[in-house]
Parts: structure tokens; C-alpha cells; sequence
């Protein structure tokens, strides 16, 4: 696949190498490609691979949303030709806010696209690791029904994860409710940011 990986921090590198490593196709998009905090992974990568936002997006059929929140907006607005018809992930998260994720912001400025809610639940350091001694870690997501949905799970079992799928974009509600208690285990109640989740059934 061909995936343009917006944000260049620890979830969007974190992601990304994992997809490298999945022979996918991935370039990362950011607003200043030379910058200095973008060598660190420039100098861990093939050249051309990081682009500007516009560029990486172009050749894409996947784009994964691994910016801070407040940057979304802007992104989808400015590149909503660029995005038409392609699968988007939104990773972002507002924890201080009712409205957590920023599928609305993405579907009023991209209304073809099909939009999902994944990888905004967990710590980079699971996505990093998911593998724990009796099992691997699960990764619950959301968004529309059929192909594209296959390709998001696949995306996440490239990861090392186990994907459970928790229903349309309607549903998005859950996988934000399993970010909100990763954080208040992770930063309210003393638990390891190697926290991950796991659905047991008999």
C-alpha cells in the first residue's frame, strides 16, 4: 500500500517504520522537511521518503493523521482535493475536550473520503511493541464497513497488533473511550506507558 504519514513525532515515526518493515510504500509529510527536529528520521531513512504535507499526500491511498489536534483542520482544508476518495485515520487526540477526535472536521472538509478512527488508543511505545509474554496487544478502531475496512486491519496487524473492529464512524465514541482510560491508567493512576488493552473471551 501507499501511505502518507502526516506528523513526524512518536506515533507517526513509530508507524511508519512498522509499515516500512511491512514493505508498504510510506512517505512522511510535514510542513518543514529540513527542519531540525525532522533529521533525526531523515537520517533513518532512504532519501525522498519525507515530504512536504501536499507532496506526500498526492501518491497516497492511505493517510494516516499523526498530527497534534489542532493542526488537523488546517491540513484537511487546505489538501481536501488531495484527500478525495482515500482512506484517512485519524490518530489525534483533544482529551480536554467533549469531542476527542476530529472525524467531523475530516468529513466536512473531505466528504468522499472513508474515515477512521484508529491508533490514537495506545501509547507509541505499544505500537512500537505489542508483543507482551502470553499475547499480543489488541487495537480497537472504527470506521466504515467493507474493503477499506480490511486495509485498516491489515495496517494494524502490520504493527504487530490485533485489530477489533467496533463498528462504523458512529461508534468512534468507544475507541476515544479506551483512549481516555489508557491516559487516566497511564498519567492519573501510576500505571507503565507499556499499558496496553486485551479482550478476553471464552
Amino acid at each position: 500500500m501507499k501511505i502518507s504519514v502526516i506528523g513526524a513525532g512518536n506515533i507517526g515515526r513509530t508507524l511508519g517504520k512498522k509499515w516500512v518493515e511491512a514493505e508498504h510504500k510510506v512517505i512522511w509529510g510535514v510542513r518543514n522537511p529540513f527542519s531540525e527536529k525532522v533529521q533525526r528520521l531523515r537520517s533513518e531513512l532512504p532519501e525522498g521518503e519525507i515530504k512536504t504535507i501536499t507532496e506526500s499526500i498526492q501518491p497516497s491511498e492511505i493517510v494516516l493523521l499523526a498530527t497534534p489536534y489542532a493542526a488537523v483542520k488546517d491540513i484537511v482544508q487546505i489538501n481536501a482535493s488531495d484527500l478525495a476518495e482515500k482512506i484517512i485515520i485519524d490518530s489525534s487526540n483533544n482529551f480536554s475536550s467533549s469531542r476527542i477526535n476530529n472525524l467531523a472536521t475530516i468529513q466536512e472538509a473531505v466528504p468522499s473520503a472513508s474515515i477512521y478512527r484508529a491508533f490514537n488508543s495506545l501509547g507509541w511505545e505499544i505500537f512500537e511493541n505489542p508483543k507482551f509474554q502470553d499475547f499480543t496487544a489488541d487495537h480497537f478502531f472504527a470506521g466504515p464497513n467493507g474493503e477499506e475496512r480490511l486495509l485498516v486491519e491489515q495496517l494494524i496487524t502490520d504493527i504487530g497488533l490485533h485489530p477489533i473492529w467496533v463498528g462504523g464512524p458512529e461508534n468512534a465514541y468507544i475507541v476515544d473511550a479506551l483512549g481516555s482510560l489508557w491516559v487516566t491508567l497511564v498519567f492519573q493512576r501510576g500505571y507503565k506507558r507499556s499499558t496496553a488493552l486485551k479482550l478476553i473471551k471464552r
